[in-house]
């Protein structure tokens, strides 16, 4: 029987090889089956009872931060961006708690730059997003902002390496949209019950699919389908970089030649250390063109793969933003909004 991942240095978790190889299988290979952990366990050479008590120590542990659906955004019809607030810095942490404050704020970071706090917002498609970002500018003194939604999505797939250790493993290319049609009624109740922080139980869709009338078996294929049509881009465990050893979050921005766009976003979508890669609008005092985020054990070893990258592709300026603090990091609630 295993024993509950505990803190260790650092802040980060004390994990052996068989809660590495799950946090893997978690991130990757989750199955949409009546009974997932079961088939998991089976993937370990372990009982499913010993995987369940490992997977409920590395929830406490705080390494597996939520293992749910994660929805296309634009699928599901929302509006989202990306916003970066330049606020003094005596005001930062305030600032950042009314930015955190908002339901439709997912991810909300302090970075170390004159644009030092950064947040993605979402928003139904029929709200006004723009709206919404001059509202928490005026309401946390920004000096200045800019509204940087992604014009091109070439890649995001984050499953951190937590066998190696070498970052994010993440292999899967993003494809262009697909194009957006709405909801039914069932498949709504559908988003708002799989978007939950999944239950470490033997069976743990048997709820859900009561409440929503349905059996385990329709549920988990209606899901299933919702993943094949890309509404749902995957089932998967999102974990607490830090605390799962990452501690050097890296967003890197860079200024890439217009007549290079495509060729350079697929050369950088290709390492398996970027989990994400878009390109975003530029500004008088914002030049970056294209943003990729790369995680890793430390500053060095992000430093290094971004300068391997930048020889690759042959494109030398850019800046490496860190972050310094987690303000805010979970899943927007769709169709629970305001």
């Amino acid at each position: 029987m295993s024993q509950p991942a505990l803190s260790g240095a650092g802040g980060s978790a004390t994990l052996d090889a068989v809660d590495r190889r799950l946090l893997d299988l978690l991130q990757s290979e989750f199955p949409l089956v009546a009974q997932p952990f079961a088939v998991l366990a089976q993937r370990l050479g372990i009982s499913e009872e010993e995987l369940l008590d490992r997977a409920r120590a590395l929830r406490e542990s705080g390494v597996l931060r939520h293992l749910s659906a994660i929805f296309d955004v634009y699928r599901v019809g929302y509006r989202s961006t990306l916003v970066a607030f330049s606020v003094p810095e005596e005001r930062l942490n305030q600032a950042a708690a009314a930015v955190s404050a908002h339901p439709g704020v997912s991810h909300n970071y302090g970075r170390e730059h004159e644009y030092n706090l950064w947040f993605v917002l979402a928003v139904p498609r029929s709200g006004d997003l723009e709206g919404e970002v001059t509202l928490l500018a005026e309401k946390t003194g920004a000096v200045r902002y800019h509204i940087l939604p992604a014009l091109e999505l070439y890649k995001i797939d984050v499953e951190f390496d937590m066998v190696n250790g070498e970052g994010n493993k993440g292999q899967r290319s993003q494809g262009r949209k697909a194009r957006r049609r709405d909801l039914t009624a069932d498949e709504v109740e559908m988003v708002r019950a799989l978007q939950e922080d999944l239950l470490l139980v033997s069976r743990p869709f048997a709820a859900a699919a009561t409440a929503l009338g349905m059996s385990e078996d329709e549920l988990v294929a209606r899901a299933e389908a919702l993943r094949e049509e890309g509404i749902m881009r995957r089932f998967a465990a999102v974990l607490r970089h830090r605390i799962a050893g990452f501690a050097a979050n890296g967003m890197t921005c860079w200024i890439v030649p217009k007549e290079r766009l495509e060729e350079v976003a697929a050369k950088f979508a290709s390492y398996p250390q970027v989990s994400h890669c878009y390109r975003r609008p530029t500004f008088d005092d914002w030049p970056y063109n294209v943003f990729t985020m790369i995680h890793a054990q430390t500053r060095e070893k992000c430093e290094e793969t971004v300068r391997k990258i930048a020889a690759d592709a042959g494109v030398h300026d850019y800046a490496i933003l860190y972050s310094h603090t987690e303000y805010k990091k979970e899943r927007v609630k769709y169709y629970g909004l305001r």
